[in-house]
């Protein structure tokens, strides 16, 4: 959905309170500790059908080459050495991402997307991720790999979203979200299409801008979208970073399976941060972690976690309450997690981040917690 604008419209502050668990130290699980030669990059996870193996995939350095990836076959308290994947995983990088995916065949396999020449590729594994293939190239643009992929249409296809950024352009804006599917369990993607753009008013005057953070354009940049279900099946629903940050965080909303989206909206402060991942709980709650970069936030720029209910997003209220998760040492330099659900309602929230004052640089760290009433 492309409009010519969207002007602010909700609190920068939010009014729900938060709870503090990053002094736990009891509740944290490093999985790749950072030296202070070292950057342990952005992290993804993905829980197996037994409800205990976990594996996590991530970067050396901000944005930067893909390789490192460990499994955990206890829930997330202990993990493996390093596993051993293709040498071609060094040339792609960028935020990998590991989902677990089913084709219209019924063969399941584990996919790692990430960013190469030309958009994203994929590595597959059909034995549970005891080896992988090289990457490939997946067909569609890409600027950092997809957090959700979604089945519809009854496991017939799957959609993905993603964003990019003008065609040729120098920078990042403005940022595209786009839509992607694939009938083959992920190998392979086409059919892309436009989910939302904000250009603003005067296109032109992102060339003219001071920054990627201009907030006087009237323009926004959606993007790094995480998909959501409604609890009846229903809708979907993409939650959006603006990296501009003339906004709070955005969503848009599909009826019909992703074949047309609403304009966007934006969400309340509570929901506004970079690079949302979103797990119903056992008892329907919504559970969402993010790197929080809410305007006037006391939170802002660490790990915490949204907790309420998928009709608090769509009826605009701020939700239940707030966690903060981590504190990061280092700004805004974290986020980008993965979270699982365990079966005793354990929540992993998995994410990179400088957890300690020091000389070492962002580490892999787990932080494991449960929902009050």
């Amino acid at each position: 959905m492309a409009i010519d604008t969207l002007a602010p419209e909700r609190p920068q502050g939010y009014t729900i309170p938060t709870v503090d668990i990053s002094g736990e130290t009891a509740r944290q699980v490093v999985v790749a500790q950072g030296t202070e030669s070292v950057y342990q990059g952005h992290v993804h996870t993905l829980l197996m059908p037994d409800g205990k193996t976990i594996f996590a995939v991530w970067t050396y350095n901000h944005g930067g080459t893909c390789g490192p990836m460990k499994k955990s076959c206890d829930g997330g308290l202990t993990w493996s050495e390093l596993l051993p994947v293709p040498d071609n995983w060094k040339t792609v990088h960028n935020c990998p991402t590991i989902h677990r995916l089913t084709d219209p065949q019924g063969k399941t396999r584990l996919v790692v997307f990430a960013c190469g020449k030309g958009g994203m590729w994929r590595s597959f594994s059909e034995d549970d991720g005891k080896t992988w293939s090289s990457m490939a190239f997946a067909g569609n643009p890409c600027g950092v790999p997809p957090t959700s992929v979604e089945p519809i249409e009854g496991g017939k296809a799957l959609l993905t979203w993603c964003h990019i950024g003008p065609p040729g352009g120098k920078d990042c804006s403005p940022l595209n979200t786009l839509q992607a599917a694939s009938h083959d369990g992920g190998l392979t993607w086409g059919e892309v299409k436009t989910v939302c753009i904000l250009p603003g008013k005067d296109p032109s005057a992102y060339a003219r801008r001071k920054s990627n953070f201009d907030k006087t354009i009237d323009g926004a940049d959606p993007c790094e979208p995480a998909c959501v279900r409604s609890p009846d099946g229903k809708q979907l629903l993409l939650l959006l970073r603006e990296n501009r940050r003339r906004l709070n965080s955005l969503y848009c909303t599909s009826d019909d399976e992703g074949r047309t989206w609403s304009d966007p909206k934006e969400l309340p402060a509570a929901l506004t941060g970079d690079r949302h991942t979103p797990r119903y709980t056992q008892d329907g709650r919504l559970v969402v972690v993010m790197r929080d970069m809410a305007a006037k936030s006391s939170t802002k720029g660490h790990f915490v976690a949204w907790v309420g209910k998928y009709d608090d997003i769509v009826q605009g209220r701020e939700g239940q309450y707030r966690v903060k998760l981590l504190h990061s040492y280092k700004g805004s330099d974290c986020g980008y997690p993965g979270l699982e659900v365990l079966p005793d309602g354990t929540l992993v929230a998995t994410t990179y981040i400088k957890y300690r004052p020091g000389p070492e640089k962002n580490s892999v760290v787990a932080v494991r917690f449960k929902l009050r009433a």
